[in-house]
C-alpha cells in the first residue's frame, strides 16, 4: 500500500494545479485519475484553443451562492496570479476581449506545460484509478479504487469535476464521494447547454445560423438575455446566444419543473420594427411569393420556412412577430452537450480560506465539483486553476 501526505482525486485542471502547488510546498502527493490519460477536458476546452482565464474574475461573473467562496479564492490567486503561474511554466498568453488564451492557440500547449511541471516535481499519477470510496484510516484516510488498490494519506483533495462531458473524465462520481463524507449536494443541472424547443420552424430551418437577441422567460419574468449566434436544430436551438442564457432555464426546468419556461427571440435585431414593416410591405406590393418576402432580411432557408407568417398579410403584425418570436422550452440537451455543471458540493460547507471541508477535517474540494459555475469566457477554467492552487497550498505537509 502506498503512503502520501495528500491524495488528489482527478487529474483535470483543478487537480493538476493542486498537485503542483502542494508539491512546491514540499507536500508528498499523488494524483488519482480514472482515465488512461490526464487533462482530456483541458484539451477540449475553448474548441481546442483553451480559453484558460479572464482578465475580470469578479464574483459577479459566478452564481449567486458561490460569491463568498469565489471572492476569497480569487483574492489569493486571481487573474494576475493565474497568468504568472502559466508564464512560470513557460507558456505565453494573449488576451482577446478580456479572454485569455495560450499564444499558440492550442489547448495541447497548456496541458504540455502542466505535464512538464508535474514531471519536474516528480508527482506520481495513478492512471486508471477509479476512486470508489474514501475510508477513515490510521493516518487519516484510505483512498480505495474500484479494483481494491489502497492509498494511505492524511488529507484528500477532491477535484473530480461535475457531470458535463463524462467521456472526458467528469462523470459525477465526485459527488458520491462528497456525499458519503456528509456533504450536501446542490442538484447538478447542465449549464451552457443547447435547449429543446418543439416548433416546426426549428425543424425546417435546422442547420441555419443567424445573429439574434434572446430573452429567457420564466413565469413571465425575464431572467436572462443575450445577443449573439443562434443556430436552429432539429430539436430546438444552440449557439452562443442560447448557451449564455441556458443556466437559468436549465435550473427552472430541472429543479422547478412546474414553471413555465419560454424564449423570446428577436431574429432580426439589426433592423427596427417600423423599418422592417415597411420592407415587408414593399416586398409584398412588388408581388413577391410569400417564401421570398423576407429573402433580403433573413437567410433563404428561414425566409421560406416563415412563408406561413407572411400569409398573415399585415406587415406591422409580421414585423412585431419577427422581433419577438416565442418558443416554449421543453427541456435541455444532455450532459454530453453541456459545457458546464450548475450545482455540486454546497459552498457553505467549505472553508472559503482553505477550501477545506467544514464537515470532515482533512478533506478539501476544488474545481467544478463545488457549487461554483461562471459565465462562458474562461471563468470556469480560471476557477479550476485558482481553487486547485489554493487547496493544494492549504493541505498540511
Amino acid at each position: 500500500m502506498q503512503e502520501f501526505s495528500t491524495a488528489i482525486v482527478g487529474a483535470g485542471a483543478a487537480g493538476l494545479a493542486a498537485a503542483i502547488s502542494a508539491k512546491r510546498r514540499g507536500t508528498s502527493c499523488v494524483v488519482c485519475e480514472r482515465l488512461p490519460k490526464i487533462g482530456k477536458k483541458i484539451l477540449a476546452s475553448g474548441n481546442g484553443r483553451c480559453n484558460l482565464s479572464n482578465e475580470d474574475l469578479s464574483a459577479g461573473n459566478y452564481n449567486e451562492g458561490s460569491k463568498g467562496l469565489v471572492t476569497s479564492v480569487f483574492g489569493k490567486f486571481g487573474s494576475s496570479a493565474i497568468k504568472d503561474f502559466f508564464h512560470g511554466l513557460g507558456l505565453e498568453l494573449v488576451s482577446e476581449d478580456n479572454r485569455i488564451f495560450p499564444a499558440t492557440n492550442q489547448s495541447s500547449s497548456v496541458l504540455k506545460a502542466l505535464e512538464l511541471e508535474i514531471e519536474k516535481l516528480e508527482v506520481p499519477i495513478e492512471l486508471g484509478f477509479t476512486v470508489e470510496r474514501i475510508e477513515s484510516g490510521n493516518k487519516g484516510f484510505f483512498v480505495v479504487s474500484a479494483s481494491g488498490k489502497r492509498i494511505s494519506c492524511s488529507s484528500v483533495v477532491i477535484t473530480g469535476g461535475g457531470n458535463s462531458y463524462p467521456a472526458l473524465g467528469s462523470d459525477g462520481s465526485a459527488y458520491k464521494l462528497a456525499s458519503s463524507l456528509g456533504h450536501t449536494i446542490v442538484p447538478p443541472v447542465p449549464s451552457a447547454v443547447p435547449l429543446m424547443v418543439k416548433d416546426p420552424l426549428c425543424h425546417l430551418a435546422q442547420g441555419q445560423r443567424i445573429e439574434a437577441k434572446v430573452k429567457a422567460m420564466i413565469s413571465k419574468e425575464v431572467v436572462a438575455q443575450s445577443c449573439g449566434d443562434l443556430m436552429f436544430t432539429k430539436y430546438g436551438f444552440s449557439g452562443t446566444a442560447i448557451l449564455d442564457i441556458s443556466r437559468n432555464v436549465s435550473i427552472a426546468l430541472n429543479r422547478q419543473p412546474s414553471k413555465s419556461v419560454y424564449l423570446e427571440v428577436d431574429i432580426v435585431p439589426f433592423i427596427g420594427e417600423d423599418e422592417l414593416a415597411s420592407n415587408i410591405e414593399r416586398a409584398a406590393r412588388d408581388g413577391r411569393p410569400h417564401e421570398d418576402v423576407l429573402a433580403g432580411v433573413l437567410p433563404l432557408k428561414i425566409s421560406a420556412a416563415l412563408k406561413w407568417l407572411i400569409s398573415v398579410g399585415n406587415p406591422a403584425i409580421i414585423a412585431k412577430k419577427l422581433k419577438s418570436m416565442r418558443f416554449e422550452v421543453i427541456g435541455t440537451r444532455g450532459w454530453n452537450e453541456a459545457e458546464f455543471t450548475a450545482g455540486g458540493v454546497d459552498a457553505l460547507e467549505v472553508d472559503p480560506v482553505t477550501l477545506g471541508s467544514k464537515i470532515k477535517k482533512g478533506i478539501y474540494f476544488a474545481g467544478e465539483v463545488l457549487d461554483v459555475d461562471g459565465r462562458r469566457g474562461g471563468y470556469n477554467l480560471a476557477w479550476a486553476w485558482a481553487s486547485g492552487f489554493v487547496a493544494g497550498t492549504a493541505v498540511p505537509r
